[in-house]
């Protein structure tokens, strides 16, 4: 009885493939001729063209379109688990393994690129090490109380890149940057310049950074005292100590330079780069350590707590 009832409903299946092609090639092949190959019923053909679509169908097929809009708002970029949570916030009740296998079935893969790593961080110099005061504590509830920092390297045609990040470690918001085309002190300078004139922060917040010549120089030690800051570096040889910074980084290659052609000029670098982190990530990509909130939206949160 069993074998009977999925054997009906694989006929009845095929035979909606069937008829789902003879639709899709209606201007290219005669019904007749389709009909007489697939062996079926012009008038079978025609009943089912008019017959109505169930809900679960159309509620599929809405599914669909949105899966396709939000792949396409996020450029690619989101995968089965964010865009299932989109459509949650949207009120549709769909598994994540459903939105994967429609995705295959549209198929929508994921532009992301495995980055590979270039060496950023010269650790040879006899210039003063600050603590690891950090250690590791991500889990930071106030903004503007603890950022951390890395340089990154940015390919392009028309030159090497370096990309100097600050990141604010309790919204992930990427409150300053520059990108030069090297790597000296006046790259993360400038960098922390343009955070601290964004957020002003006050007395006492705690910069976390690698061992790097540039974050252990005269002028940016001394441009850490200005501000009142106190300087946190990680240990010597180990990458998790900066793992937030690390990860953003690796989320910017992934994202946006290893997927698309190699930028042709620094300017055009600027430009993507500047769009990426201003429109998208800061105020528009869900972050899964934020809620699946955006950095801005997250310390719009924090800010409203605070008040009340």
């Amino acid at each position: 009885m069993g074998y009977h009832k999925k054997s009906s409903a694989h006929l009845q299946q095929t035979k909606e493939l069937r008829f789902q092609f003879m639709k899709d090639h209606r201007s290219e092949y005669r019904l007749e001729k389709m009909c007489i190959t697939l062996q079926v019923s012009r008038s079978g053909y025609y009943k089912w063209l008019s017959a109505k679509p169930s809900p679960q169908e159309l509620h599929k097929a809405a599914v669909k379109e949105r899966i396709r809009y939000h792949f396409a708002d996020h450029k690619m970029r989101y995968g089965s688990p964010k865009i299932t949570r989109l459509l949650h916030q949207e009120g549709y009740t769909v598994t994540e393994r459903t939105v994967s296998v429609y995705m295959r079935q549209m198929k929508l893969r994921s532009v992301v690129s495995k980055p590979y790593r270039v060496q950023t961080t010269d650790s040879k110099h006899s210039n003063p090490i600050a603590p690891n005061t950090l250690n590791q504590e991500f889990k930071v509830l106030k903004p503007n109380t603890v950022w951390v920092t890395d340089i990154t390297y940015i390919p392009c045609r028309g030159g090497r890149l370096y990309l100097a990040s600050v990141m604010d470690l309790c919204t992930r918001e990427i409150v300053g940057w520059r990108l030069y085309n090297h790597m000296e002190t006046s790259l993360v300078l400038d960098a922390l310049q343009a955070a601290y004139t964004a957020k002003r922060p006050g007395a006492g917040l705690l910069h976390h950074s690698d061992r790097g010549s540039q974050y252990t120089s005269t002028e940016y030690t001394q441009q850490l005292k200005t501000y009142q800051m106190e300087s946190s570096m990680s240990r010597k040889g180990n990458c998790y100590d900066n793992a937030c910074i690390e990860s953003w980084h690796s989320i910017l290659k992934k994202e946006l330079i290893y997927c698309n052609p190699r930028f042709k000029t620094p300017e055009q670098a600027y430009q993507a780069i500047y769009q990426y982190i201003e429109f998208y990530y800061n105020r528009k990509r869900m972050h899964g350590a934020l809620g699946y909130l955006s950095p801005i939206r997250f310390a719009k949160q924090c800010t409203e707590k605070s008040v009340a």
